[in-house]
Order: structure tokens, then sequence, then C-alpha cells
């Protein structure tokens, strides 16, 4: 029997009324069509610009009337990059060979998220598709939106810490070394600022290289301890422990909680089954952990916002609008407002710290140098100061 893949066989056999035992490919030289799948060792470059692409397109199309498979078929022909096409590829073909489309991509965990799945899962199921594409590419969206917004407000600071370093070391390297030499050669007691300039600068000079090894070695030990359950427990807990950046970390994840969650509801996905998707959404694990106690408690047909509540770690204003939206019966549009509200605050927060960042870090800099001047300058004046 020749077909592209193994379940176009085992579709057709079950046509037939038969159960397949075994399946295997012919031996060499008999005329098959090869096996065209992605290899399963390698990893998939697909950003998540590229899968909102795809969501759109998806979404347009079959909002034109047209089939699943023949959109599918559309796109495989449109999407850039190989790896996805390889994908999309294997998607049409388990699609005729009958599987379902969130079946289909829920072999690819690692281009469509638990999220996107599910969603897929409940638009199929309850014949609306093409609606829960529509709100898969605002969640998305915005997603994207807040992500760039946040990295673009980084960048700055970022560029500013680099520059800042190389100059430093520049300065105490190669410069200051200048000045100590003459210094020498007077052999004049020097003032203390300036004794404590050059030591550093030879500190430096001398011991650099262990400095680098002591650096690289913390670097590496606590990135090893982070990948540890331990180490991301305290990690987590020290992010949300952190001045302002606990703050804004509780925001960023409460606004990531209400997008996904409204989502899901929308998209026709039961709270219980939501709830458990949600957790794996949510980057910080004690959070995860509080909102696995929340889906214990609506099981026990209790609501959500007292079990939020009690975790102490949700923002005021979030239970609030939570337990409005449950008395209302309007909880998924106060999820929406809950996330939008949020993200804004998360922009503004950031722009507030990167706003105060750069200018702490500039002057930081300036004090440093300022101190290095100085020395410089009293170390001559006492210079001049010497007898003819």
């Amino acid at each position: 029997m020749e077909a592209e893949v193994e379940q176009s066989v085992v579709a057709r056999l079950h046509e037939m009324g038969c159960v397949p035992i075994k399946i295997t490919l012919p031996r060499s030289g008999s005329t098959m069509v090869r096996e065209f799948r992605v290899p399963l060792f390698t990893r998939r470059h697909v950003n998540q610009q590229q899968l909102l692409q795809f969501t759109q397109e998806l979404q347009t199309l079959l909002a034109a009337g047209l089939p699943l498979d023949r959109s599918l078929s559309i796109l495989e022909n449109l999407i850039e990059g190989k790896e996805f096409t390889l994908i999309m590829h294997t998607l049409l073909e388990a699609v005729r060979a009958g599987k379902s489309l969130a079946a289909a991509m829920g072999e690819h965990p690692d281009v469509f998220p638990k999220l996107y799945v599910n969603m897929i899962r409940a638009g199929e199921a309850g014949g609306i598709l093409d609606s829960t594409l529509r709100y898969l590419v605002d969640y998305l969206e915005n997603s994207l939106a807040l992500k760039e917004e946040v990295k673009s407000a980084l960048i700055y600071p970022l560029i500013l810490t680099v520059v800042a370093g190389f100059s430093l070391i520049i300065l105490f390297v190669f410069v200051i070394p200048r000045f100590a030499s003459m210094f020498n050669d007077v052999g004049q007691a020097l003032p203390w600022i300036t004794r404590l300039v050059l030591g550093s600068s030879e500190f430096l000079r001398e011991y650099g290289w262990v400095l680098l090894i002591l650096l690289f070695v913390a670097v590496a030990g606590g990135t090893r301890y982070l990948t540890t359950a331990a180490g991301k427990a305290e990690w987590d807990r020290f992010c949300l422990r952190v001045y302002l950046v606990g703050d804004l970390v509780k925001k960023f994840e409460t606004a990531r909680f209400a997008r996904t969650l409204s989502s899901l509801l929308k998209g026709g996905v039961p709270l219980l089954q939501a709830l458990g998707t949600v957790q794996g959404v949510i980057g910080n694990r004690l959070l995860a952990k509080a909102i696995s106690q929340v889906q214990l408690r609506v099981r026990e047909g209790k609501g959500m916002a007292r079990p939020l509540g009690e975790s102490g770690l949700f923002p005021p204003l979030a239970l609030n609008m939570i337990a409005v939206g449950e008395e209302t019966g309007r909880l998924e549009g106060m999820l929406a407002d809950i996330a939008e509200h949020y993200d804004q605050e998360v922009k503004r927060t950031t722009k507030r710290m990167t706003s105060i960042l750069g200018p702490a870090l500039i002057l930081g800099m300036a004090l440093i140098i300022g101190v290095v001047v100085i020395s410089m300058l009293l170390a001559i004046f006492s210079i001049n100061d010497l007898p003819l």
C-alpha cells in the first residue's frame, strides 16, 4: 500500500475493516513514496512571530470557508522557514489520515505550546475553530507586544552597562599604570586616595585573570544550581522578594495568568482544565503552585478569588476584579480587563525603572572616574609642593 506516512496506511486499513498488527517499510528497490517527516531529535527553530503568522493565516483561510486540509495545504507553500514547512507537511498528512488538528499539533510540543493545543482541541470539539483561532491571534499579539516592550526598554541600560564596564577596565588596566610609573620615579609619599586607586589598578593588572576565573566558576556554578529543583524554587522566591523587581514580576505574571485563562475560557476550555494549562504557562513556580491549589479548591466547588488571596502572591486589585467577575458571571471579560490593566502597569513600571537605571549608571561611572581624576590631581599637587 502506497502512502507518505504511516497514519495514512492505518486509516485506510481501518476503512477496509482491518486491524493493523504491524506496518513496515518495503525493502529497497520497491516503489514507495519516501516518508517525509521532521527529524525527531532536531530542535525546531520556530519563534513566536512565525506561530502568530501561521495562526493569522489559518484563521483567515478557515473564515473564508476553505476546508482544514486545503487551508493547511495552502499554508505549506506560504510559511517561511524550512523547519516550519516540514512541520506543516506532517500536520497536513496527519489531518488527511483522520487525526484531529489538536492531536497532530500535540506531537510537536516544542512548536505548539500546551495552551495552544488545548484551545485548538476545545475549538474543534465545539465546532468554533475559526473563533478559537481569532482568540489565539489576540493572545499571541498581546503576549508578543508585551515581551517586545520590556526588551526594548532594557536594551539601553544593558548597552550602557557594557560600555561602562569596558571603559573602567581600560582606565584601570591601561591608563592609570602610566601615572603610577611617574609617581614611582618621584618617590614622594602619595595621598591615601591615590595609593588606593594605584593599588586597585595594580591588583587588576596582576590578578585580573584570577578574578575572571572566579567569575566564570561562580556563573557556571550558579547556572548549574539554578537548573535544579531547589535552585529554581530559590530563584523564584528571590525574584518575588527583591525590591521593585518583585512587584514587577507579580504584575507581569498576573497579566499572563489573566490573559491565558481568559483566552482559554473564551475558546471553550472548561475552567478546571484551563487552570491546569495556566500552570504550565506561569514562569514563577511559586505562583504556579498557588494556582494548583486554586484548581483543587475550584474542584471542590469554591471560587477562585479567595484561594488566590490566601496565597498572598496576587495583587489585591486583581483579586477584587476576579471576585466581581465570578459574582456577575463575566469572569472571561473581567480577566481580559485584568490582563490589559497589568500589561499597562508592567510597561509603566519598566519605563520608570529603566529611566532611573540609565542616569544611575552614568552617575556611578562619573563618580568612579571623578575619584580617579581627583586622586591623580592630588598626587600631582603633592609633587609640585616639593621643595626645589
